[in-house]
């Protein structure tokens, strides 16, 4: 069995599981400057306060997996992405105090409403600078990091940071139709329009620019009959699209929500599309990055039990917190 090849795609699963979930929390809180009323923004809050903190377990599993299962990758990455590593995680510090603090203050209330929101900006702008990075490349001599201390930071990273909060803005303006009643649900249809609108042209953008910029990427999208095949994705970027904007003109509350999912996905899929077989692209596969097959088989027995039990207590907490968020739905009192 190929056992870096199921590590990698656990991984990924554990990478996606956390932008899905986490991504609407963060999206959320990026949309707090266009909802001014405190009680709007005290129910906004309330649709996320129940899942926040588990939704990031799906962070810490893809970390943790990395150092463990891929050695090479994380020492190599690490120091490429370290500054924007360490500024994802103050960034999510604060907004996880803000959740506390925001409920048991009134005089102080829009101090935790800013740090709410400038920490999920910093999350959501650093995660999108890391895919950048990673798209852009990452110097490597022998088996170390070779580059400079702000390689990291271009504008075509700065522009996918971009598109990442453009993208959690819409998963949050999706999460909040499907939670909220009133001129707030209202509000967020017009939002998730403007949003997914500005993401797929994001996308269309990046699909165009990295084959121009980039060979080895053009050749994986370009050798044809070959990558005939790969051809699907732009087919169902576009149905998507399609059936996400239908479902906001339709009024539908759930479907744009799980459409906003799938436009992830397929971003996804085309970047995993893009880089295979390199976890450090053009410089460290994954079967090179990989510890020894003991290692790995040990960690998936461990990962066999504990994957399971995560997605049980996941589903039923979000099962348990299921329905609509009113004014009276309380976080702390």
């Amino acid at each position: 069995m190929d056992y870096a090849l199921i590590w990698a795609i656990l991984i990924a699963v554990s990478v996606f599981a956390y932008v899905a979930l986490d991504g609407f929390d963060l999206g959320v809180a990026l949309l707090f400057p266009w909802f001014k009323r405190e009680e709007d923004r005290d129910i906004m809050m309330n649709t996320v306060a129940p899942v926040w903190d588990g939704n990031e377990t799906w962070l810490v599993l893809g970390g943790g997996g990395l150092l463990a299962v891929f050695p090479l990758a994380y020492a190599v990455l690490m120091p490429a992405l370290y500054m924007p590593v360490i500024a994802m995680l103050l960034g999510l510090i604060f907004r996880g105090v803000a959740f506390e603090y925001r409920f048991k203050t009134k005089r102080a209330k829009p101090i935790w409403d800013l740090s709410f929101i400038v920490g999920s900006l910093i999350a959501a702008l650093s995660q999108g600078i890391m895919l950048g990075a990673m798209l852009q490349g990452i110097k490597v001599t022998g088996r170390a990091y070779a580059g400079g201390w702000f390689d990291w930071l271009t504008p075509f990273t700065v522009f996918c940071g971009l598109v990442v909060v453009i993208g959690y803005m819409l998963l949050g303006s999706t999460w909040l139709i499907m939670k909220t009643r009133g001129d707030l649900q209202l509000r967020s249809y017009q939002f998730a329009r403007y949003f997914a609108l500005g993401l797929v042209a994001c996308i269309v953008f990046v699909s165009a620019y990295l084959p121009w910029r980039f060979d080895y990427i053009a050749d994986r999208w370009f050798s044809f009959p070959a990558s005939l095949w790969l051809w699907v994705l732009p087919l169902v970027l576009a149905f998507v699209t399609f059936s996400l904007l239908w479902s906001l003109k339709k009024g539908q509350q759930v479907r744009p929500y799980l459409w906003g999912l799938a436009l992830f996905l397929v971003s996804f899929a085309g970047f995993a599309v893009s880089i295979f077989p390199y976890l450090v692209p053009r410089s460290i596969t994954l079967w090179e990055a990989a510890a020894p097959d003991n290692s790995l088989i040990f960690l998936l027995v461990g990962a066999v039990v504990l994957l399971p039990i995560i997605f049980a207590y996941t589903g039923y907490t979000y099962w348990v917190f299921r329905g609509k968020v009113d004014a009276d739905s309380g976080y702390h009192d």
